[in-house]
Formats: structure tokens, C-alpha cells, sequence
């Protein structure tokens, strides 16, 4: 018999005795009826977003749920949600989990953010990470910076290191300086790989990626290096012009010293102190564009077809395919614009300055930025500054560095122009986040990568900080503090219930001597007037 009514027809339900069976038939309907509520509340929240928008005008007004809507309309509505919705989402029911978890959003949130990952093709393959995954895994890793550290130095150089860079594709940091010699280092064991040959000037930049290797210095010339099949390495550094090596090239049109460089895929950029920026084809390894300035050019980077560079105290932005100047950012700092980062996008420019100030701008129609935050972490010039959301790490002449997260600073906007645009607080000055010194020389250049980061300077050394270990360490830690926690409170229970026997113990006690008192004081006053009455006779 599946229940049993009780006897009183006017008992309440908290009578009815139910088999295992129906029990479990019950909590299997309501789960269903929750997941049901839950889709509809969050379709009816999904149908709201996409009747905001233009597309979805034709959308019939009495679909209630998400699943009653077209699987390239529910992806399209999926896409103008942030990574924090869509993990809210993937939590209400199995459907959703499912149609957000497996949402090409999440490959364009890493992109946007991050670029590529090193190897894509391990993601597509069985049984290999989704783009979830791997976009949570990545963001957890952003904390590391906040976290415990070792550092890491390589002696080598004999001189003031005025340019570092990290190749952390490949594991390699490179580094150069005064003493003309470019060094390759082992970025995992920190031991030196290659050095080439004296180049004849201070070598003032670097540029690398895994097929090609630039440097540029006070000679005016561009040293480069092509990447050598199957050496582990990459780049054959002690390859010079006498043995008519193919790998090795040397680039001749600057009229002064070469303080920047930088690469994409089709191009080399190069700036210098003749007031130009030269485009050079990559493939040809010629000079097809050259940008003039009016002031030195100390600093620039490029997105797509786009290029930013500082020369003075000005900001200047550069339309590559057709040569053009775009728009001109004026007087960005008091001084010379020492330094440049730039987002993965493009949308965000940073600037470091010889008043020791560093800013955000955010880029909004016709390549115009509008400031957005500053801040104020130096005494003295921002030579560097490099960028790896969401961590903006900055090298100044006064011995510091200075770690700022801009993720407070972005909210993701809803418009429907633009899928996932970013859209920024005003903001006014904002402190760092952490501070790094006590160098006591210093800082040129400064690089990020691995979660690594590489600084050299006047010192002559080349720093690593290296928080590879930060979150293995804060989980460590943690397990302790939550061990120390769990001994505290068990001390605490036994503490608290010996003192609970002790107070019975004592109350058992004091009853035991009240009653004594008693029965003595009615035996003292018995046998006193028994004393009382013998008197009263005799």
C-alpha cells in the first residue's frame, strides 16, 4: 500500500505516511518544477534583452520559454551577456548550463582579453578543455600577482640593462643594454642560453616573436635575426654579417638612434630620435612608409592597422594602411611621454610620463581616446610600461614598479552596436594596487609573461619576480588557516564544556554544603532547647 490515512478525517497533511518510492517521485517533480521556474524566469530575462534590440523586433509575444525560441536568436542573446552572466546562467537549470557552457562566447571573451591561447589546437581536440575552462582557468591565474613571490636575478650584462622582453611562448627572456650585447635566458631555470656578438652601440629595444628577433640601438641600424628550424632556441644570437648567414640581417634608414620597436605579422615598426616611424615589410625586409613627428619619438604600438606613438609630450595615432595621422592626443603628460600599452583590442591606451603619472584612455569613434584614469605611483619618469589583463605594470627612474588591475575600472556594456564593448567608470586618480621596491637604482624596462614579471635597469641585473608558486602558496596557506580555525574551535568546545561540568560540579557543591548548613543549624536548635528546658527544671 503506497500511504496510510490516519483515523482523524480533520488531520492535517503532516499525517500521511509516504513509501520511499512516492518520496522520491516527489522531490524528482519538484526539482523539475524549480528548473522549470528557473527557465522561465531567465528566458523571460533573455526575451527582455533581446526585444532591446533591433534584430529581434520579430519575435512573437507569446513565447514565454527559451527553449520556444531559434537556436541563432538564443546565440545571438547568449552574446551580449559578460562572463559573470553566463556563469550565473549555466547555474539555473541543465538547459541553460548546457547552451552557456558551450557558448562561443567564452573563446571571444579570451580573445578580447588574452589573444589566442599557445596551443588552440589542443582545445578542439576529444576529450580536451572547453573554451569555459580554459577562460576560468586563465582568470583565476590573474590573482597571482596579489600573491607571494621569489625573485629570481641573472647576472651577465656588464652594464646598465636598458631593454628587456619576455617570449613567453617559448620560454625565453631577452635582454640588452649598454654593453651592445643581447642575451637569451631560459625563463623556467633562469640560466643563460646564447649571447651575441658586441653589436658597436647601446642597444635601446627589443622585438620578438617566434619567427623573428629585432634589436635597435644608439647605431641607428635594425639587427634581425630569423628564427632557425628545429633549434630549441629559436634564434642563432652569435650569427653575424662576416659568415653570410641568411638568418642574420642588418636594416639601414635612421638618421638616429632607434629607441622602439615592435612586430605584427606582416610588419616591423621602428621608431626613433630623427623624429620618424618607419613601417618596414616584413617579408622583404624593406622600408614602405615612413610617419614624421615633430619631436623625438620615444615610445609606440600598434593594433591591426592602427599604430600609437609618443613623441614630446603628444600622443599620435596612425592609420598604417594608408599613411595617414588619424588624431593627435596633446600634451598627455607634463613632459616627454616616456612610455606606451595598449589592450589586446586596442580600445584601452595607457601613458607613462616624465612627471611620474600614469593614464588611461579609452577609444571611442574615429580612433579619439577620452581619459578615463590616472594615477600617481612615481617620483620620477615612467620609462616603462607593459600590459597583461588585467595587470598594467609600470618601471620608473625611481626604483619602483607599480602593479595596478583595471578590472574595477570596466564594465561591460549592454549596447547593441557593439557585441561585449567595453565601457569604463569615470574615474579620476586611482592608487596602485601593489608597489615593488627597494631596488635603489634605476628601472629602464620592464616586461610581463608567464606570470613572470622581468625588470633591468641601472643596475646592471636583470630581476625576475616570479609568482608561478602564488596560487599554490595562497591555497597552502589557506588550508592552514582553516586547520588553525577548526583547532581554535575545538579547544574552544572542550574548554567550554569542561566548564560546563565545572559550574554543575560547583552547584552540585554548594547544594550539598546548603544542606548541611540546614541540618545543622535544626540539630544545633534541637539540642538547645532541650539545654533550654534541662535549665528551666533544674
Amino acid at each position: 500500500m503506497a500511504f496510510e490515512w490516519s483515523d482523524d478525517n480533520n488531520a492535517d497533511s503532516s499525517s500521511v505516511v509516504h513509501s520511499p518510492a512516492v518520496k522520491e517521485e516527489e522531490e524528482e517533480e519538484e526539482e523539475e518544477e524549480e528548473e522549470e521556474e528557473g527557465n522561465l524566469e531567465f528566458s523571460q530575462l533573455l526575451l527582455w534583452k533581446a526585444s532591446s534590440s533591433s534584430s529581434s523586433s520579430s519575435i512573437n509575444s507569446s513565447v514565454t520559454n527559451i527553449t520556444d525560441l531559434p537556436p541563432a536568436l538564443v546565440s545571438e542573446i547568449l552574446c551580449r551577456l559578460d562572463p559573470k552572466e553566463l556563469g550565473v546562467i549555466s547555474c539555473v537549470s541543465t538547459l541553460l548550463h548546457r547552451l552557456a557552457s558551450e557558448h562561443q562566447g567564452w573563446k571571444n571573451f579570451y580573445c578580447e582579453r588574452w589573444g589566442l591561447p599557445l596551443a588552440p589546437k589542443s582545445i578542439s581536440s576529444p576529450g580536451g578543455k572547453s573554451w569555459k575552462d580554459i577562460f576560468i582557468e586563465r582568470e583565476s591565474r590573474s590573482r597571482t600577482f596579489l600573491g607571494r613571490y621569489s625573485i629570481d636575478i641573472l647576472y651577465g650584462h656588464t652594464e646598465a640593462v636598458r631593454s628587456v622582453l619576455v617570449l613567453s611562448s617559448s620560454n625565453l627572456i631577452f635582454t640588452a643594454g649598454y654593453d651592445s650585447v643581447i642575451r637569451m635566458w631560459d625563463m623556467e631555470e633562469g640560466f643563460s642560453i646564447a649571447s651575441s656578438r658586441p653589436l658597436g652601440c647601446t642597444i635601446r629595444a627589443l622585438a620578438a616573436d617566434s619567427k623573428l628577433l629585432v634589436a635597435g640601438g644608439t647605431g641607428g641600424f635594425i639587427q634581425c635575426w630569423k628564427a632557425v628550424e628545429h633549434l630549441p632556441h629559436l634564434f642563432h644570437l652569435a650569427a653575424s654579417h662576416t659568415t653570410n648567414n641568411s638568418e642574420f640581417l642588418q636594416l639601414w634608414e635612421h638618421q638616429g638612434p632607434v629607441t622602439c620597436l615592435a612586430l605584427d605579422p606582416f610588419r616591423i615598426y621602428s621608431g626613433s630620435w630623427d623624429m620618424t616611424v618607419r613601417v618596414w615589410d616584413r617579408s622583404l625586409f624593406k622600408c614602405s612608409m615612413v610617419l614624421r613627428h615633430n619631436d623625438w619619438v620615444w615610445s609606440l604600438v600598434p593594433r591591426a592597422s592602427a599604430l600609437a606613438s609618443s613623441a614630446g609630450a603628444n600622443v599620435y595615432f596612425w592609420d598604417v594602411d594608408t599613411g595617414d595621422l588619424v588624431s593627435v592626443l596633446g600634451n598627455a603628460h607634463v613632459g616627454n611621454t616616456c612610455s606606451l600599452a595598449r589592450s589586446h583590442m586596442g580600445d584601452l591606451l595607457f601613458t607613462g610620463g616624465d612627471d611620474g603619472s600614469i593614464r588611461m584612455f579609452e577609444c571611442t569613434n574615429n580612433c579619439n581616446f577620452s581619459p578615463v584614469a590616472s594615477w600617481n605611483p612615481h617620483s620620477d619618469s615612467v620609462n616603462s610600461l607593459a600590459f597583461e589583463f588585467p595587470w598594467l605594470v609600470s618601471a620608473s627612474s625611481d626604483g619602483k614598479m607599480s602593479l595596478i588591475d583595471i578590472r574595477k575600472l570596466l564594465k561591460s556594456s549592454r549596447s547593441p552596436a557593439k557585441v561585449n564593448q567595453v565601457a569604463v567608470t569615470r574615474t579620476i586618480v586611482e592608487p596602485p594596487q601593489r608597489m615593488l621596491h627597494g631596488f635603489g637604482w634605476s628601472l629602464f624596462s620592464v616586461g610581463v609573461g608567464g606570470d613572470r614579471i622581468v625588470c633591468g635597469g641601472e643596475e646592471g641585473v636583470v630581476r625576475v619576480w616570479n609568482f608561478s608558486q602564488a596560487l599554490e602558496i595562497e591555497q597552502r596557506v589557506q588550508a592552514l588557516r582553516e586547520m588553525r580555525l577548526d583547532n581554535r574551535m575545538q579547544r574552544r568546545k572542550l574548554q567550554m564544556e569542561m566548564n560546563l561540568k565545572g559550574s554543575q560540579g560547583h552547584q552540585c557543591s554548594v547544594a550539598a554544603k546548603n544542606q548541611m548548613n540546614i541540618n545543622g543549624n535544626r540539630n544545633g536548635s534541637w539540642h538547645g532547647r532541650r539545654g533550654v528546658g534541662g535549665k528551666l527544671k533544674a
